[in-house]
């Protein structure tokens, strides 16, 4: 007997995805979202008889209240940046795609923390969405993001006796439309600001062992700025790139932005810009470690001018290009 085609047959869920935030700014949130983030081994992949005494003895007592202090200087009316940020993201592409397809129904799930995937992908199970795009929010796809995401969706699926149809979107670091909305924050930049002596692309560390061990995170990088910077017609000279937030005792992948940034302002460099395009929303890493510990770096170093290029977040860029890649991956569905 042939299946009645109905309505819910059409309908398509779109995960779009992001690390995550702690719910509030305090040590208490602060251990239970670290807690979280740092047992996953794509993070931290040394032995787990090493590792976990490690971080549940010393390192869960001693960093939650460091972090909570660093969340609470960026902390804001509506909460957390990355979070509001998303929302803002999620509304205007609700919109946009329902004037598209009205059977299109929308998440947010972030890796770490609240709101989650698996409340998500339950929100399309209880709504019978059985086809679902999921986009997860990192231009260069690597193994403790993209892959991570992936990890998680399948650990909720596991024990599951529903399996829906599965299109996972893995970066987006060469897109026109990426490379465009990036040129044009730098261009609105250059025009406010003034050209600087050094733009840096800054886009967050890893061990430089994943490079060697086969992540391709790092020439992704490289060629998202190598793009930018040939859609710019920027000289070679003007332009740098860096990778920030390394933490431990190995070793990362370089240059490092916290040697780069003295580096320049010893050397003469009076004005830099730095644009995070790694980052989809501002979040810690760009608004605290970039915006007030960096400029303070280069400012205490004999630096002039720092300015801070922000992420796409809700603009009108950022929103067309989440659209144009959500239309062409969900081709052959709608």
């Amino acid at each position: 007997m042939q299946k009645q085609f109905t309505d819910k047959d059409k309908q398509i869920g779109i995960l779009i995805t992001n690390l995550g935030t702690p719910d509030s700014p305090t040590t208490k949130d602060l251990k239970k979202y670290l807690n979280q983030f740092l047992m996953d081994k794509r993070v931290v992949d040394i032995s787990r008889l090493l590792w976990v005494p490690l971080l549940k003895l010393i390192i869960l007592n001693i960093r939650p209240r460091k972090s909570a202090k660093l969340y609470k200087s960026i902390w804001t009316e509506n909460g957390s940046p990355l979070l509001s940020i998303s929302t803002k993201i999620l509304i205007k592409l609700n919109e946009k795609l329902n004037n598209y397809n009205s059977n299109i129904t929308i998440e947010l799930g972030m890796r770490y923390g609240n709101p989650s995937i698996g409340k998500a992908l339950d929100s399309f199970k209880n709504k019978s969405i059985s086809k679902i795009l999921v986009l997860p929010l990192y231009p260069q796809a690597g193994s403790p993001t993209t892959s991570s995401t992936f990890d998680a969706i399948n650990i909720h699926l596991k024990d599951q006796n529903w399996t829906p149809s599965l299109r996972f979107v893995s970066g987006y670091h060469d897109d026109n439309d990426y490379i465009e909305a990036l040129s044009n924050s730098i261009k609105n930049s250059f025009s406010k600001h003034g050209k600087p002596d050094k733009l840096i692309f800054s886009y967050h560390g890893m061990p430089e062992r994943y490079l060697h061990e086969g992540d391709p995170y790092y020439c992704f990088c490289h060629k998202t700025t190598r793009l930018v910077a040939e859609n710019l017609g920027l000289d070679d000279k003007i332009y740098d790139m860096a990778f920030q937030s390394r933490f431990g005792y190995e070793k990362w992948l370089q240059p490092y932005l916290d040697e780069m940034i003295p580096d320049i302002a010893n050397n003469g460099g009076k004005h830099i810009q730095i644009i995070s395009p790694g980052f989809s929303a501002d979040c810690l890493e760009t608004l605290e470690e970039i915006d007030i510990q960096y400029r303070k770096l280069f400012l205490n170093n004999g630096g002039d001018k720092f300015e801070y290029i922000p992420c796409l977040n809700d603009t009108a860029n950022h929103i067309e290009l989440i659209y144009s890649i959500i239309k062409r991956n969900i081709k052959g569905w709608n």
